[in-house]
């Protein structure tokens, strides 16, 4: 796309003090429009200082707490990068969300959280699922839209898809056989769905897309152009 990528590739040992350094210097320059922090870090580092230090005009992953807070008003710059992605993939295939029993597996405030407030903000009826919930199965068979973000490979089984259901996977685990897969049991489950995406090449690059549409923003806004 034409963009200038710098990458701070830092070793494990990094504390936490050298890389708010290194956030606080990237605020700074006005040549850095986007500022993304590949996570999970290591378990000595605090990654939640880490995010709330960056600017939140630069975050283009859209974790920072006042970004999260305007994706919740509906009156937001940013939008995280998986679930942007998914609904931009609903909106290409005419899948109206309005009325629909939606259901997310998964309540990560990286995908599953604000996975169910966009949901939400096009008038789906939203269930989010997750370790304590009683009855998951039957939960899942009400689904319309069923998005699984669990993190568990082959996690939804066909048994828990209703028939004609829309299926989102998130996931990217690695099978068995250490092949690439996702939290949905796809050969399994693809027959009863009228829609399905694929792991790998369904969402991941949706994702990609949506971090490249938030970082084109992230330059319009910090240099005035609308």
């Amino acid at each position: 796309m034409g963009f200038k990528s710098e990458e701070y590739a830092l070793p494990a040992e990094t504390t936490q003090e050298e890389l708010l350094a290194l956030v606080d210097k990237l605020n700074q320059k006005d040549d850095v429009n986007g500022i993304l922090v590949q996570l999970p870090l290591p378990a000595h580092l605090d990654d939640k200082a880490v995010i709330e230090r960056i600017s939140p005009e630069k975050d283009v992953d859209a974790f920072h707490a006042a970004n999260v807070g305007k994706i919740m008003l509906g009156e937001y710059d940013f939008l995280p990068c998986t679930p942007a992605g998914v609904m931009e993939m609903l909106h290409t295939y005419d899948i109206s969300v309005d009325g629909k029993e939606c259901v997310v597996i998964g309540r990560s405030n990286i995908v599953g959280k604000p996975m169910g407030m966009l949901l939400l903000h096009e008038n789906g009826t939203v269930t989010i699922c997750h370790s304590h919930t009683e009855n998951l199965g039957e939960v899942c068979r009400r689904a319309d839209i069923l998005v699984a973000a669990v993190g568990i490979p082959k996690f939804v089984k066909a048994d828990m898809v209703k028939e004609g259901a829309v299926v989102i996977d998130v996931g990217m685990d690695r099978d068995e056989n250490g092949k690439l897969c996702g939290d949905v049991d796809f050969e399994n489950v693809k027959d009863k769905c009228s829609f399905i995406t694929p792991v790998p090449g369904g969402v991941g690059p949706m994702t990609i897309a949506t971090l490249m549409k938030n970082t084109i923003k992230a330059c319009k806004l910090q240099n005035g152009i609308f």
